[in-house]
């Protein structure tokens, strides 16, 4: 069997095993113990093993992962969604589709705490839908907004997704949630403004005006200052200086404790429900590391991956095709597969060929580039058929809501995405201005 062939081989137990409802995880591991026993033996795989495991598991930066996954559920469970949105939704109230656009800033401002795009579309929709649907919105909208807000929660810092690039390129993850700042805010922007043109070229999808908008009270705004307090703190706290990103995880996780068990909001059976999601999502996460260790070290044996960088090379294309080129190979791989999923199996391949090539700028400030472009870009995969997964996540809560309404309704933030994707590839220095203040 040629290197080629193996290489598909692996693929397509992979695709065939997903098409089978396996796990991820259980997917990478049978198609990377096929591929490392047909091409290396059974003696080389059980010594693999025995080393792996460990030595991915054994590393310090691992740790911030959990860590943020439990601020993320404390956040979630300490009822600290509602109150943002009580003040987004005050704010914006004054304009046409206000609800829809103060749902977009509510995610924006959750993801900032949680890191996490799937908890931020739950948690805001079980607050924003059943409001947008009183005030007379079209469910396509509703729908369509919060799955796309929900992006935020992964483009906004903390990042999971970014934090596993981080890992992966081994690059300084302070200087990442950096260069994701002004992006995220971007693409919080481009939601809203995508918002105003649509109300404005579908009618019937948002009030023309709202007879009863949402007060903003002092209290909902009292409510949202100790969320200001925990970012300012937490990455006060990284780019101060004072502790590590993954010490800051751990100042945030128990900063959003206090603020939930002040709010009233922490109950005991809550307390556990987040260790135990944190646990179970952790869990995922790390055995997806697992499978895609084991398939990527299988794919490295074919040495396809790097003959796969000659190729790139040698069509004489410039640096910047290239990447346009991964770009849109990561778009179609994430309309199959999750984020992470996507990340662990192709960064190891792709993120070589990208730094091989010359753009005129630092390799610290390629790897940091491309990882923004690769994060911005496996956000489609959250919002594109047939995977989608924030759309069924936010269509599973709104009940008698045909999917297919929910899909149409992300068309406009997919637009959004594209032209915010396009800048951030013409234009680099978007994505690292606020990195040159890291030291």
């Amino acid at each position: 069997m040629t290197p080629l062939q193996l290489t598909l081989l692996i693929f397509a137990i992979m695709v065939a095993l997903m098409a089978l409802r396996a796990p991820i995880a259980v997917a990478m591991f049978t198609a990377g113990l096929v591929g490392y026993v047909l091409k290396a033996g059974w003696a080389p795989l059980a010594n693999f093993l025995n080393t792996e495991a460990f030595a991915r598991f054994a590393s310090y930066d691992l740790s911030v992962i959990p860590l943020f996954i439990l601020m993320g559920n404390f956040a979630t469970q300490g009822g600290i969604s509602r109150a943002l949105f009580e003040v987004a939704a005050g704010t914006m109230a004054r304009f046409r589709g206000g609800l829809a656009m103060a749902a977009v800033v509510t995610c924006a401002a959750f993801g900032a705490i949680c890191g996490s795009s799937v908890a931020t579309a739950a948690t805001i929709t079980s607050v924003a839908l059943p409001e947008m649907k009183r005030h007379g919105y079209h469910v396509r909208l509703a729908t369509g907004t919060l799955a796309a807000g929900g992006t935020l929660g992964i483009l906004i810092p903390p990042s999971v997704p970014l934090v596993i690039y981080a890992i992966l390129a081994e690059q300084n993850i302070a200087k990442l949630f950096a260069a994701a700042m002004i992006p995220g805010v971007i693409a919080m922007v481009g939601y809203v403004i995508a918002i105003a043109i649509y109300v404005r070229l579908v009618p019937g999808q948002a009030p023309t005006h709202d007879d009863a908008p949402p007060p903003l009270s002092g209290k909902a705004v009292r409510a949202v200052a100790p969320i200001v307090l925990i970012f300012v703190i937490v990455f006060g706290g990284i780019y101060g200086g004072k502790f590590t990103p993954t010490e800051g995880a751990a100042v945030g996780a128990a900063s959003t404790f206090i603020a939930a068990v002040l709010k009233g909001e922490m109950t005991r059976q809550k307390f556990r429900h987040c260790f135990y999601a944190t646990a179970e999502a952790s869990a995922m996460i790390f055995m997806i590391f697992l499978g895609a260790d084991l398939m990527n070290a299988a794919l490295a044996l074919t040495q396809v991956p790097a003959q796969l960088g000659q190729l790139l090379q040698g069509w004489g294309l410039s640096p910047l095709h290239v990447v346009i080129a991964i770009l849109v190979f990561y778009i179609a791989l994430g309309c199959l597969m999750d984020e992470l999923s996507v990340l662990l199996i192709t960064i190891p391949i792709f993120f070589p060929v990208v730094m091989g090539l010359d753009f005129g700028m630092p390799k610290e400030s390629v790897a940091i580039w491309f990882g923004i472009l690769v994060l911005m870009t496996v956000s489609f995969g959250l919002l594109s058929p047939p995977v989608g997964l924030n759309v069924f996540v936010v269509n599973g809560m709104a009940r008698n809501v045909p999917v297919a309404e929910t899909f149409r309704g992300v068309l406009p933030f997919l637009a959004s995405d594209a032209v915010r994707l396009t800048l951030l590839v013409a234009f680099p220095p978007i994505s690292l201005w606020l990195v040159r203040y890291i030291g």
